[in-house]
């Protein structure tokens, strides 16, 4: 670095420096404090519609929880409109097709369930729930087969459980018994390392019912052709003689 012996010198060379790069360095340290300022800005209202959107959820569960489906639809809509791009949003939505479900309207249950995935992160649980429950609203509107895709092509993650029981239920409701009994075992496997929540007694009262339905299918064709036991040892005798 230069070494200036006078006072008067520095002084003449910040001078220079100004001169050739203030102006510069002024507009740069305008735009930084510009920048800080408005991701401080962006940050605080994120944080607002967070706060916002959160508020709004809990009332909505309070609602549900009393029963009151209208109320807390009017609140989901609410939600999905004014914070759309939170994940409350996704969850509302979620809402709206369980509440559209319980009324039989399907069509709107598929189409809230869509505009989730329209929005939600690959793989997350807002996506993995909205396809879950995709493809049982399909399976009751008897698209059974594009349902049962969803449920295939789809990673289940922490919901694998409900997902075979799902892939379980349609099948069963396609009369492929043994398929969905492979299939409620494998939730029932999947349930008990811990790799998804499933109503553990139901499941296992689906299994036992398709386990007891299987010998009485394959016993009734079966009974005219076995001889009685007492016959038996004649036609053995029969045919030593013959």
């Amino acid at each position: 670095m230069e070494q200036y012996r006078t006072e008067e010198e520095q002084v003449e060379a910040l001078k220079r420096w100004w001169d050739e790069n203030g102006r510069s360095t002024m507009v740069a340290i305008i735009v930084a404090l510009g920048l800080g300022f408005g991701w401080q800005g962006w940050q605080k209202y994120q944080q607002d519609e967070l706060e916002g959107a959160s508020t709004s959820y809990q009332s909505m569960l309070q609602m549900l929880s009393e029963q009151d489906d209208e109320g807390a639809a009017a609140v989901a809509v609410d939600i999905k409109k004014n914070y759309s791009r939170s994940t409350y949003a996704q969850f509302s939505a979620l809402h709206l097709a369980r509440i559209a479900v319980n009324e039989g309207d399907l069509a709107t249950a598929e189409s809230e369930l869509r505009w989730v995935l329209g929005r939600a992160d690959k793989g997350s649980d807002s996506a993995q729930l909205a396809q879950l429950r995709l493809a049982r609203v399909l399976a009751s509107g008897d698209d059974a087969q594009q349902a049962l895709t969803i449920l295939d092509s789809t990673d289940p993650g922490a919901y694998a459980s409900a997902y075979q029981v799902a892939r379980g239920d349609i099948l069963l409701s396609q009369g492929r018994s043994d398929e969905a009994r492979q299939a409620y075992s494998s939730a029932l496997m999947l349930a008990s390392r811990g790799e998804g929540q499933v109503n553990m007694a139901m499941l296992q009262q689906k299994l036992q019912s398709l386990s007891q339905r299987a010998p009485r299918e394959l016993a009734a064709p079966l009974e005219p052709s076995v001889p009685a036991l007492s016959e038996a040892p004649a036609d053995t005798a029969d045919s030593e003689k013959e």
